[in-house]
């Protein structure tokens, strides 16, 4: 089953921060199927853009992730929307609603840290 990774969890495993869990560095780095980007968590990163520190212009620095870590792209489908419309409010960040949709859409674990997701069914790795 593919991994679809939260905004924290992709940024603490390319800047290696030591507040990943091992379980969840080891799931990335290791995982045989695709390893997945919401665009949710790319907007999130890029609205947030003062707390990081890029070292190339945004556009170039994704796509050298995406290819130097073969990261995939997972476009936001209308099911996907359909999907945030129906879910309960037991999580009312916006990015993460997004995230539990696509993974409940797409049968695909989350790899992150929000015990919220729980809530919703969807497999969590951490």
């Amino acid at each position: 089953m593919s991994l679809l990774l939260d905004r924290h969890a992709l940024l603490w495993f390319l800047l290696d921060d030591p507040r990943l869990s091992t379980t969840a560095r080891d799931a990335i780095a290791d995982h045989p199927e695709p390893v997945l980007l919401s665009p949710a968590s790319l907007w999130e990163i890029a609205i947030s853009l003062g707390k990081y520190e890029l070292a190339m212009p945004y556009t170039d620095s994704w796509d050298q992730q995406l290819t130097v870590n073969d990261l995939q792209l997972l476009p936001i489908t209308l099911a996907h929307t359909a999907r945030v419309a129906s879910l309960p409010f037991h999580h009312r960040d916006p990015f993460d609603r997004m995230l539990i949709a696509q993974a409940l859409e797409e049968g695909v674990y989350i790899v992150g840290n929000d015990g919220a997701f729980d809530a919703y069914g969807v497999t969590r790795k951490w």
